[in-house]
């Protein structure tokens, strides 16, 4: 008997092209827009200072202090030059911080967004907004933050360094691995996670081998659309859980954190739904959370916490602060082992299962 499932999908318009970005100009005055302020990180202010040129009198000019974990205080600086410029809708380039930015000031203003992705983060097409306050980071699903168009054009990803690109990529492929054991997972949620990591698996040793190969950046662009599907669809688990923890309470990384995690927690949950793993490992190679190591290995990803500045004393902390509050996981989420598996991360240690 076929499963019974509920499945909502995302209002937004989804834009996939090379030189797809140019025409942004025209997605402005589509959405009845007249002002658009463009955000970015202070490392991409030339191309977003560019990318207002191009608008011309259309931009309301660029806000450029985006930063990793959505800041509250930075959120507010540009809720407040959003009133002095009169924006009426907000232009998000880059990546995951800049995406976050924008939805945090459309959480609170309610302006529509248009975002263009120049990594695979893939929360560009979420509901999901998190936000960093008092080192503790919290998160909200909430329609009003979901863009109203996205952009996906591949050619502005050619010159992505290879580790952020391989480190972004391992981001969304967590989105994928995390939707297949769901509470609320459903077959149409599934096709994306799978169909997504075989991207990423065929597209990430390509960009390592060649940065600018052009197919390679297009299909791991495509598959980070996909995993960001999955991350829009269902609830996520242990693994977003404690990276939420890592980064939000002692700032590592946030996309080098979900690739060091990513093979434990999945080795974690492995134990407890085999089954559902399962196209993991087929597609990688082996048991899912080993299989998923010696991938990240083999594309050359972080794979120990020490490696971020995390020490070993933090551990306890971290652990304590993951089991409070805990997200729905399919296997228990229980302290001593949780504690085992972030030591494990920590010394880099290769996932059994």
């Amino acid at each position: 008997m076929t499963q019974s499932f509920t499945y909502r999908g995302m209002p937004h318009e989804i834009v996939f092209g090379d030189g797809s970005s140019t025409a942004v100009g025209d997605h402005v005055d589509k959405l009845g827009c007249r002002r658009a302020l463009v955000l970015t990180t202070p490392q991409q202010v030339e191309d977003g200072t560019d990318l207002a040129r191009n608008l011309g009198d259309r931009s309301a000019g660029v806000f450029s202090e985006a930063a990793m974990h959505t800041p509250v205080d930075v959120t507010e600086r540009a809720v407040e030059r959003v009133a002095v410029t009169g924006a009426d809708c907000l232009v998000a380039l880059g990546g995951g911080s800049t995406t976050g930015l924008g939805k945090a000031i459309a959480y609170r203003t309610d302006l529509p967004q248009i975002v263009i992705p120049t990594t695979y983060a893939g929360s560009e097409v979420t509901p999901i907004l998190g936000q960093t306050e008092h080192g503790k980071k919290t998160t909200l699903t909430d329609q009003k933050v979901v863009p109203e168009v996205v952009i996906y054009d591949p050619s502005l990803t050619l010159g992505l360094p290879v580790a952020m690109s391989v480190t972004s990529a391992l981001n969304a492929m967590a989105h994928a691995a995390e939707g297949l054991y769901a509470q609320n997972r459903n077959p149409i949620v599934s096709i994306y996670a799978v169909e997504g990591l075989k991207a990423m698996q065929s597209a990430l040793p390509a960009i390592v081998e060649t940065p600018g190969d052009p197919e390679a950046r297009g299909k791991a662009l495509y598959g980070a659309w996909l995993c960001g599907m999955v991350l829009g669809a269902v609830g996520m688990a242990l693994h977003h859980k404690i990276c939420h923890t890592l980064g939000g309470s002692f700032d590592t990384p946030h996309a080098d954190t979900h690739a060091i995690m990513l093979p434990h927690t999945i080795g974690y949950n492995a134990a407890a739904v085999p089954e559902l793993l399962a196209p993991v490992g087929e597609i990688f190679g082996g048991t899912p959370g080993a299989a998923l190591y010696d991938f990240a290995l083999r594309v050359g990803a972080p794979s120990a916490l020490k490696d971020l500045g995390l020490s070993e004393a933090d551990l306890d902390r971290a652990a304590d602060l993951a089991v409070q509050n805990a997200y729905w996981n399919p296997r228990p989420i229980e302290r001593d082992p949780i504690r085992a598996l972030l030591q494990d991360a920590w010394e880099g240690r290769r996932p059994e299962r």
